[in-house]
């Protein structure tokens, strides 16, 4: 068992069929901030009760389709635009990935993974963060690399002077970090000021360019900016 009395109490939700599955991540998350519900969740029925929770994890453990999972990371933000939610498989394409981080995923772990980097990567995700494992993060540099090297007429660049209308100078500095892989903490530390402004700031940014996360904000970046070194 793995104590993180330090970190606020999150509500977390299973959406798994699999007993033993169930179980274990009980087991391994019990005494830390992300101890289950009593129950594995219904995301056609049982949400509406959780709608107005400020810190709601949903742990998503069924083995579905690209379209199933789709359609219910839709519904799970639709019915709780603030939650977290992390995908349980090791079975997914980096296609299916970029999908999916597009509709709003927060992170993908395997089933498999040790109980200490799981809770290491569930504090990192109710941070702000967005984690992928290290196979899937290279294929889709990998794939950003080659859309980099596209005809400019297949990547528009937005405007210098929409740019200005749209992030501040500040904005753009932390984009570039953000396109760089940095977390709210190297940021606050390479450009002096403090953590709680970086977040504020992302918001801001998230908000601008209309992405649902840091990840889809920096590969809006790579595509459409031109940012300062």
């Amino acid at each position: 068992m793995i104590a993180s009395n330090a970190l606020p109490c999150t509500t977390t939700l299973l959406i798994c069929r699999n007993i033993v599955l169930r179980a274990g991540l009980r087991l391994v998350l019990s005494d830390t901030p992300f101890a289950l519900s009593d129950h594995a969740i219904d995301p056609a029925s049982d949400m509406l009760a959780f709608a107005e929770s400020d810190r709601i994890l949903i742990l998503l453990g069924e083995t579905l389709t690209l379209d199933a999972y789709l359609e219910t990371l839709e519904r799970l933000k639709a019915q709780c635009p603030a939650a977290w939610v992390v995908v349980l498989a090791d079975h997914l394409e980096p296609n299916a990935v970029l999908r999916l981080l597009q509709a709003g995923l927060n992170g993908l772990c395997s089933p498999a993974m040790g109980g200490s980097s799981l809770v290491k990567v569930l504090e990192l995700v109710t941070d702000g963060e967005t984690f992928l494992p290290a196979e899937i993060g290279m294929a889709l540099l990998e794939r950003q690399s080659h859309w980099s090297g596209l005809d400019a007429q297949n990547s528009p660049v937005l405007p210098a002077v929409g740019l200005a209308g749209r992030l501040s100078d500040r904005e753009a500095q932390i984009l570039r970090c953000l396109t760089q892989g940095a977390s709210n903490k190297m940021i606050a530390r390479q450009l002096g000021i403090a953590e709680p402004t970086v977040k504020v700031h992302i918001k801001s940014i998230l908000r601008k360019v209309k992405a649902g996360n840091r990840t889809q904000a920096a590969m809006w970046a790579q595509h459409h900016l031109q940012l300062p070194a």
